[in-house]
């Protein structure tokens, strides 16, 4: 085991259905994430690499094989316990926003420290604090309604850091943004990784967004295929 690693897969597989039915959606992956790395996952559709985040995110458990994040047996893990390892270490970034419509840009970023039974008081500073930093201090009045895509995401990502997670996952963060758009928030996960040291895994269909990762892993038929380091650059140029 790559003990220094915060993640470290071994033979991972995942298998959905029984018999004549069943289907390996992952068929043995080895791969190891440090901490502080931005890794890109890519990958054809029917691939593998939802199913593979969704094992790392610990939304779902394995069939075989280890994980282990933080020295954690995550296969080994009950729901409660995945729940309570999602809660305190890990954040999630989604194409589609996932705010409540009706709810406040203030309050959608305090709802994961509802969960962690945090004050009024104290969440409102966290939530504000998290605003500030993905750009929007002036917008925590309004409803993801009032806001452009880029600001929504920017409000998804507030929403993700506020609990000062070690790592994010984000699932095609930027497919549902226009080029201008898509730039300014690569930008922001990228100063999230350099200024504050947090892992990100992001999936991603884009060879440009790709680019601002470190390293980039590549998905096919349930197995890695590819695993390279991006060679270093100033911010790449999105079409």
């Amino acid at each position: 085991m790559n003990t220094s690693a915060l993640i470290h897969l071994e033979q991972l597989t995942k298998t959905y259905g029984e018999g004549d039915a069943s289907f390996e959606a992952l068929r043995g992956i080895d791969l190891s994430i440090h901490k502080g790395e931005f890794v890109a996952i890519m990958g054809p559709s029917g691939s593998g690499k939802s199913t593979l985040m969704n094992l790392l995110g610990c939304l779902d458990r394995p069939t075989t094989g280890s994980y282990n994040y933080q020295g954690i047996p995550v296969q080994c893990l009950d729901s409660v316990q995945r729940s309570l390892l999602r809660r305190h270490a890990l954040g999630f970034i989604f194409q589609g926003f996932n705010l409540l419509a009706r709810t406040s840009a203030l309050e959608n970023v305090e709802l994961p420290l509802l969960y962690r039974g945090i004050n009024r008081t104290q969440r409102h500073a966290m939530a504000r604090d998290a605003l500030a930093q993905v750009g929007l201090p002036d917008k925590e009045r309004n409803t993801p309604a009032e806001l452009s895509g880029g600001q929504q995401q920017r409000v998804a990502i507030a929403r993700a850091i506020v609990t000062n997670p070690t790592t994010l996952f984000a699932d095609e963060p930027t497919g549902n943004l226009d080029s201008k758009t898509t730039t300014e928030i690569m930008d922001l996960l990228t100063r999230l990784n350099q200024q504050r040291n947090i892992t990100i895994l992001m999936v991603t269909h884009e060879n440009d967004v790709a680019a601002y990762a470190q390293r980039t892993v590549h998905v096919i038929d349930g197995l890695i295929q590819k695993n390279r380091s991006n060679s270093p650059h100033n911010t790449p140029v999105l079409s």
